[in-house]
C-alpha cells in the first residue's frame, strides 16, 4: 500500500461545490480504487471510486472504433467546423480547460451551458434583475450566529455543509439552525448538530417555498400581516435579533421559476441589513459549473447561455438552455465536456457529438457520428483550479496520481488549432 501526497492535507476535492481541503486521498495499488482518507463524504468516497489507484490505459474513439488521438482531434474539428451552430455544454473542467473552451467557442460560433443550467441561472437572473449580498463559507463559519437553511438541507448537494459553515465549531459560542420547509431526512442531521452551543429548530412550509419565503420577507419587512405564523413570526424577530444571519439555499433543489424565491432571500437579506448583518449562500454550481460560468464572464462579460455570435456577443438565459436548444432542434452539434465525474453522460441526441469526457464515459458515447477524446481529471490526474460555491474563492487542485491523459486545455487548444483557417477566422 502507498500513500500519495495528497493524503498529507494537500488534496481539494473537486466534485463537490464546497471544494474541501481538509481530507485526503489513500492511493493503493494496481485497480484497488483510490479511497478517502481523514474523513468521510459519501460523494467524494463514491467520486473517488471511480479512479484506479494506478493509471489506466484509455483510447479516443472516432465512430465507436478506437483511434489516434491525432485522428480523433481532427474528427472533432472536421465536426466543429461543419456545423453552423454548435452546443458547448457539460463544460466540466477546471479554469484552464474553461478558458481554453472559450476562444474555441467563439470560433465556432458556439453557445455555452453548464450541465445543471437550469438551476445555475435561477441565481444569476436574480442578480440581474435586483442584485444581491453575499458572502463565503469561511466568514459564515467564523460569524453567523443565526443559518437558516432555505427549502431544507442541501446535503445532497453538499455533503459536508455543516462542516463547512462551522456548526458545532467553537469560533462562534451560540449559533442557532433553522431548516425552512424539511424534508424527511433532515430530522437525522439536525439532531446530530444539536448540542454544546448549537440549537436547532424546523419550521414547515405555510402553503409552498415560494408562499413561505414571501411572508418572511414581509414579516421581516414589518409589514402588518394579521394571520402570520407564529414561528414565522418568531423567524423573523430573531433574524433582526441576531448579530450575523445567513440564509443558505441551493438552487439546484428549488423547484422551476426558483429565480423568485432567490429574490425573495436577498430581499430580506436587504431589508436586514438596514440595522443589522445579514447575507445569503448559495451551494451549487459543483464539477465544474461554476468555474466554467466564472470564466466565461470574466472573459467575455457574459455568463453561461451565451454566444460570440455573427451578431456579436449574446446572452439569452432562457432559449440558450442546453435541453431547449436539444430539444427544438436549434443546434447541430454538441461538444461535451465532463472531466470529473463518470456519471456525466452528454444527453441523448443524434446529433454529431465530441465528447471530452472521464474514460469511463466512453461507452457511453460509442455510436456512429460521435468523437470520444478521454481527458484527465484536475485534481486526480493533473494540478489545476476551481471556483468554489461562494464565487469569489479559486481553490487549487492537486494531482494525486498524474496520468498521460491530455487535459481539456491541451484539447481544446488542438482542436483550435485543427480548425480549417475560414473557420478559425
Amino acid at each position: 500500500m502507498t500513500t500519495s501526497s495528497a493524503a498529507a492535507g494537500v488534496w481539494t476535492c473537486p466534485f463537490c461545490p464546497l471544494s474541501c481541503d481538509h481530507l485526503g486521498v489513500r492511493a493503493g495499488s494496481g485497480d484497488e480504487p483510490l479511497a478517502l482518507q481523514g474523513g468521510h463524504c459519501e460523494r467524494a468516497s463514491q467520486a473517488l471510486g471511480q479512479f484506479a489507484s494506478e493509471a489506466r490505459a484509455a483510447s479516443p474513439e472516432v465512430d465507436g472504433r478506437p483511434a489516434t488521438l491525432d485522428a480523433a482531434l481532427a474528427a472533432a474539428a472536421a465536426m466543429l467546423s461543419a456545423s453552423r451552430q454548435p452546443l458547448f455544454a457539460g463544460l466540466g473542467s477546471d479554469v484552464a480547460g474553461t478558458r481554453a473552451l472559450y476562444p474555441l467557442a467563439c470560433a465556432t460560433g458556439a453557445i455555452w451551458d453548464s450541465a445543471g443550467g437550469d438551476a445555475l441561472v435561477q441565481g444569476l437572473r436574480a442578480l440581474q434583475d435586483r442584485g444581491q449580498f453575499t458572502t463565503t463559507l469561511a466568514e459564515a463559519r467564523t460569524r453567523a450566529d443565526l443559518i437558516v437553511f432555505v427549502g431544507g438541507l442541501p446535503t445532497a448537494v453538499a455533503p459536508l455543509i455543516g462542516t463547512r459553515l462551522g456548526i458545532g465549531d467553537a469560533q462562534v459560542p451560540q449559533r442557532h439552525v433553522v431548516v425552512l420547509g424539511p424534508s424527511a431526512d433532515d430530522a437525522a442531521t439536525l439532531a446530530g448538530w444539536a448540542g454544546a452551543g448549537v440549537t436547532v429548530e424546523s419550521i414547515t412550509l405555510q402553503g409552498d417555498l415560494f408562499d413561505t419565503m414571501s411572508l418572511l420577507c414581509a414579516l421581516v419587512a414589518q409589514r402588518p400581516l394579521a394571520a402570520a405564523p407564529a414561528a414565522l413570526r418568531a423567524l423573523a424577530e430573531r433574524l433582526h435579533a441576531a448579530r450575523y444571519a445567513v440564509l443558505v439555499g441551493a438552487p439546484p433543489r428549488l423547484p422551476a421559476q426558483g429565480a423568485l424565491i432567490v429574490e425573495s432571500v436577498h430581499a430580506t437579506v436587504g431589508h436586514l441589513n438596514r440595522k443589522t448583518r445579514a447575507a445569503a449562500l448559495w451551494i451549487g454550481g459543483g464539477n465544474g459549473a461554476a468555474t466554467a460560468n466564472q470564466v466565461f464572464a470574466w472573459l467575455s462579460g457574459l455568463p453561461v447561455r451565451s454566444r460570440a455570435g455573427p451578431r456579436g456577443l449574446e446572452h439569452e438565459p432562457l432559449r440558450f438552455g442546453a435541453t431547449r436548444l436539444l430539444a427544438d432542434g436549434a443546434v447541430d452539434a454538441l461538444l461535451w465536456v465532463a472531466s470529473f465525474d463518470a456519471q456525466s453522460a452528454p444527453p441523448a441526441t443524434t446529433l454529431p457529438l465530441v465528447v471530452l469526457g472521464h474514460p469511463a464515459l466512453a461507452a457511453q458515447c460509442r455510436r456512429p457520428g460521435a468523437v470520444f477524446i478521454p481527458v484527465g481529471t484536475p485534481g486526480i490526474c493533473s494540478a489545476g483550479h476551481v471556483f468554489r460555491t461562494d464565487g469569489t474563492v479559486l481553490m487549487p487542485l492537486h494531482a494525486v496520481r498524474p496520468d498521460a491523459l491530455p487535459g481539456v486545455a491541451e484539447v481544446a487548444k488542438r482542436l483550435l488549432q485543427a480548425l480549417p483557417a475560414r473557420s478559425a477566422a
